[in-house]
């Protein structure tokens, strides 16, 4: 069986990788630590008077992407 070189891939490819092969624990593990160790970014909060507007705001950008 060929070895996969998880660290080649962008995390795009490796999550169509992984899409494509299920059975693969390790291809998961790496993406699963890959997306772990990004911090986390926080759009808004509950009690902000814009969060529909800023909700609605990181959709669009995520949709473009």
């Amino acid at each position: 069986m060929n070895q996969v070189n998880y660290a080649a891939m962008s995390d795009s490819e490796l999550r169509q990788y992984f899409l494509k092969h299920r059975q693969d624990s390790a291809a998961l593990q790496t993406y699963l630590e890959r997306r772990w160790k990004r911090p986390v970014q926080v759009i808004t909060t509950v009690d902000d008077p814009e969060f529909d507007i800023k909700i609605q705001a990181a959709i669009c950008k995520k949709i473009s992407k």
